[in-house]
């Protein structure tokens, strides 16, 4: 009697451990069901919002100041004298014409303003209070507009290095506050292409001024 007692006893035991397991596996399934879900929604939504106001800042100050740097690029196609000072104008036009692209691409992504590229453009009130570094005043624009030969490589040169020691910082910035990675990668690209256009301004002005 007390065997029989003792083998129902261990029977239904076992019955409830296994009920009790099967309850627990499906429990444990249904929360990781849930984690994944709740992974994917995360995911998503940091996809969607994988920008902060830097990035917006750095699209939205760099589009006028490439554009400038496209004006000042095209007057080289006639002013210029030097072969070498065309070659990098028409460098920079073809670099920095389809960053302006994937910048206005951005900020109509983030449902942001796009500036636009009006003819006043990178003048004296637009740039004093900017916040841009190296823009240009009316008065240089006007300047170099006026120059030809020689003189045009000169001040081109004297001012585009300016221009992009300025791009350099504002890319610097985004670098190192940026969390959009094509951003802080653009930005990257522009630190290493334009700090080498620099150097190159640079030996070109010791050519002018020799």
């Amino acid at each position: 009697m007390n065997s029989t007692r003792t083998f129902v006893h261990r029977t239904a035991l076992a019955a409830t451990a296994v009920t009790a397991a099967l309850v627990l596996a499906a429990c444990g399934g249904d929360g990781g069901d849930s984690d994944a879900a709740a992974g994917a929604a995360a995911s998503s939504s940091a996809s969607a919002e994988a920008h902060n106001a830097q990035d917006v800042t750095f699209a939205q100050g760099m589009i006028p100041h490439h554009q400038q740097a496209l004006q000042m690029a095209r007057m080289a196609a006639d002013r210029a004298s030097s072969a070498e000072v065309k070659d990098l104008a028409e460098r920079i036009r073809k670099a920095q014409d389809p960053e302006i692209k994937t910048m206005s691409g951005w900020l109509r992504t983030w449902g942001e303003d796009v500036p636009s590229a009006a003819p006043g453009m990178g003048h004296s009130g637009h740039s004093g209070g900017s916040g841009m570094p190296g823009m240009m005043d009316a008065k240089d624009m006007d300047e170099l507009m006026k120059a030809s030969g020689k003189a045009f490589d000169t001040l081109f040169l004297t001012l585009m290095v300016e221009h992009h020691e300025g791009a350099v910082e504002m890319a610097e910035s985004e670098k190192a506050e940026g969390r959009y990675g094509p951003a802080t990668e653009l930005a990257d690209a522009v630190v290493t292409a334009q700090t080498a256009e620099i150097k190159e301004m640079n030996k070109l002005l010791g050519k002018t001024a020799g």
